[in-house]
């Protein structure tokens, strides 16, 4: 009996997972444990060694990546000194997991916070979907509202239980050759997942939460911290990567802006909105930078010789 269920795992689709948390994030781990508890899935993990978020597509080219082992239970997973396109790009390069491997689907996530609007073109969450998507291969991004004070861990669980029915309908659409090979999927489930209204395919609106400003510090002596996403702490540590500076360099840290509230947008199938309003949101996203319509007759004129 047990060697014919290893043969059914052995046929069985693979997907890779990974994310921007990090592979000792809780999101990504409630995810994987779904997945393998399914018993439908070989699942594969790589994903970074530590906190990526906000890298948006940064990959590595000037230095080698440290790949190191990682016990998650009925996945094969590494940790990677990299970037979430990296991890994506790694993962489906065939080099890196032992044998070879058919990806069959790339998932991105849990991330902890929502990306929605603007916030997609920084998100290392969606950049790792992105990336399985310029090589052929469906993938989603998935991300979960968090709101300080207010989320809990637990959420994270609640999300990857509630989104499995989606997960397991677009894989049989995969199987049947029907999945549209012209987009990859950004999912973001509300704050209070256990409560959602439902799917909504949606539009990526112009939300932004936050600016980024700068602020002059001063050095300090790098030391051992708690291990934390952009959004919350979590049990373990890593160490700093801070440099020692120059006796004149000037220091500048990253602050974040907050925006009011009142400036969602407000049409009804866009990302932000339908999210705030309850509804696990599906965005369909390509890969392109869509040039607004009225500007290419003003730069034609501005650049076509008088």
């Amino acid at each position: 009996m047990e060697s014919t269920a290893a043969a059914a795992m052995a046929l069985a689709p693979v997907l890779l997972v990974t994310n921007d948390d990090g592979i000792d994030a809780p999101g990504l781990r409630f995810l994987v444990e779904q997945l393998v508890a399914a018993r439908r899935y070989r699942v594969l993990v790589c994903a970074p060694d530590s906190d990526k978020s906000g890298v948006s597509h940064c990959i590595t080219w000037q230095r080698a990546l440290f790949c190191k082992r990682v016990d998650i239970s009925g996945a094969t997973a590494f940790g990677v000194s990299g970037t979430p396109a990296d991890c994506t790009s790694l993962g489906i390069s065939g080099k890196l997991f032992d044998g070879w491997f058919l990806i069959w689907w790339v998932l991105s996530g849990i991330n902890i916070g929502s990306n929605c609007g603007y916030h997609v073109i920084y998100s290392g969450t969606v950049a790792g979907a992105r990336e399985a998507f310029l090589y052929g291969i469906p993938a989603i991004a998935m991300s979960y509202d968090w709101v300080k004070g207010q989320s809990s861990v637990n959420d994270l669980k609640v999300f990857a239980e509630v989104c499995m029915p989606l997960i397991n309908t677009i894989l049989t659409e995969i199987k049947n050759g029907t999945y549209p090979q012209g987009s990859f999927l950004n999912v973001d489930v509300p704050t209070d997942a256990a409560h959602h209204k439902g799917y909504k395919i949606t539009k990526q609106g112009k939300y932004m939460a936050a600016r980024i400003s700068w602020e002059q510090t001063v050095y300090k002596k790098p030391a051992v911290e708690r291990y934390q996403t952009a959004n919350i702490d979590v049990d373990g540590e890593k160490d700093s990567e801070l440099v020692t500076p120059a006796e004149n360099d000037l220091l500048f840290k990253a602050a974040i802006v907050a925006r009011s509230s009142d400036e969602v947008e407000e049409e009804e199938d866009m990302d932000r909105k339908s999210l705030v309003d309850g509804y696990i949101t599906v965005t369909p996203l390509g890969a392109l930078s869509h040039t607004d319509p009225e500007a290419i007759p003003y730069f034609k004129a501005c650049v076509t010789p008088g």
